[in-house]
């Protein structure tokens, strides 16, 4: 009968995945040593917002540091299982209380502490006995090289001295002994490190699911607002403008009518008054067509109407536009829109002296960014059209980012999802 026979892995690969043991163990030394000020940090800040009501600004700032911490450590638990970790945070935006709640409500922020914690406490202690075993191996077998050099002997890193052969063997035994430890302790210790990492960092059961159920709700809420707020402005143009000079056309008519056979001229003159009146009506019309739907963007799609856009702001702009080709018309007209947006809150708010717009692509997402080099401070709470920008953009389901420093500058960085 056949016998299964296990086969062990050849010296030059167990070498392997020692140095990739001790090459990660020895990283997770200083991400242990982060993790740990982080922590610290974490615990003055709170301390500070606690005691002297100090402190809270800071707070999504610490936050945004332990994420990019965490996400150092996806990636290297990524790199070393093969299976990426998805990203479980929430996107903190909005006013700072908005964020602060978003930081301390995440479950995911609960997890990034532990680990940090965690981590923090073991990753020292593993990462000196990554550099300590391996040379203590070698040390202990260099020892019969030259103890005989040494007046009365060196130590061996026990309770005794080596001064003669025999002891010389005893440390070489110890430096087996090291080695030994080092080949079972050293990936015991990685693949613990890697578990723990892939466990904590890892999104939550269901919170993946939840969360996106979650952001679709506020999306297809975003969307209903603001598809109400479109219907509401469209119809107070026509009713405020192109019904009410429509309505004055018929009645301009009609006083030309009774005064044709009495007054011919007044009847001729208010022919010619409802003529002009019809003119400026079907004028506003084509403008409530434009706001729905810009004719530039079905004639030279969305690059060149964002050059038009550009070309027409009195600050000069700088473009940066990708062969991005033709997108869905919702999104071409909500990317365009956006750039009006923007660079009108440029013009009018920033004091910038220059701006630029960039737009790139790829198969099912478009990216806009709109800078400038203005005082900065930007504020969704101060009603710049900032609010307007988000809804537009929570109604395709995309994304909104703002850094806007004080004394800038400003930047807006917008996604938009552009799959079927």
């Amino acid at each position: 009968m056949p016998h299964n026979h296990r086969v062990s892995p050849p010296p030059t690969r167990l070498l392997g995945r020692h140095w990739r043991a001790v090459r990660y163990l020895l990283v997770g030394g200083g991400t242990a040593a982060l993790s740990l000020a982080a922590v610290l940090g974490l615990l003055l800040v709170v301390a500070l917002c606690a005691v002297f009501g100090l402190g809270l600004p800071v707070l999504p700032e610490a936050a945004r540091l332990g994420r990019w911490l965490t996400g150092v450590e996806r990636r290297r638990v990524a790199r070393a299982t093969g299976t990426p970790i998805p990203e479980p945070h929430r996107v903190v935006t909005g006013p700072l209380r908005t964020q602060v709640r978003i930081i301390v409500t995440d479950p995911a922020t609960r997890r990034d502490l532990a680990w940090m914690v965690l981590h923090g406490l073991s990753g020292l202690p593993f990462a000196v006995l990554a550099v300590g075993l391996p040379l203590g191996a070698v040390n202990q077998w260099l020892i019969p090289a030259y103890w005989w050099l040494v007046p009365g002997g060196v130590p061996s890193g026990f309770d005794y001295q080596v001064n003669s052969w025999s002891r010389a063997g005893i440390a070489v035994g110890y430096g087996i002994i090291y080695a030994a430890l080092a080949l079972l302790v050293l990936p015991a210790a990685f693949r613990g490190q890697v578990r723990l990492a892939g466990w904590l960092l890892r999104p939550a059961d269901g919170v993946v699911l939840s969360d996106r159920v979650a952001e679709l709700t506020a999306s297809r809420a975003a969307a209903l607002d603001a598809h109400g707020a479109e219907l509401r402005r469209i119809e107070r143009d026509l009713h405020d403008g192109t019904q009410a000079r429509i309505a004055a056309v018929i009645m301009q008519l009609g006083i030309a009518e009774q005064l044709r056979g009495r007054d011919p001229d007044a009847a001729f003159d208010l022919i010619r008054t409802a003529q002009d009146t019809a003119t400026s009506a079907l004028a506003e019309l084509r403008d409530v067509v434009r706001s729905i739907y810009p004719p530039v963007l079905s004639d030279r799609g969305l690059d060149g109407a964002v050059t038009a856009l550009a070309a027409r702001c009195p600050i000069p702009c700088a473009l940066d536009i990708a062969d991005i080709g033709r997108r869905p018309a919702a999104v071409e007209a909500a990317a365009y829109f956006i750039v009006a947006e923007a660079l009108t809150n440029i013009t009018k708010h920033s004091g910038a002296t220059g701006a630029a717009i960039a737009l790139h692509a790829t198969e099912d997402t478009l990216r806009i960014t709109v800078s400038d080099n203005g005082h900065g401070g930007a504020d969704e709470d101060l009603g710049s059209g900032l609010v307007g920008i988000r809804r537009r953009v929570e109604a395709l389901d995309g994304r909104t980012g703002l850094t806007s420093p004080a004394g800038g500058p400003t930047e807006l960085r917008v996604e938009l999802p552009c799959g079927s």
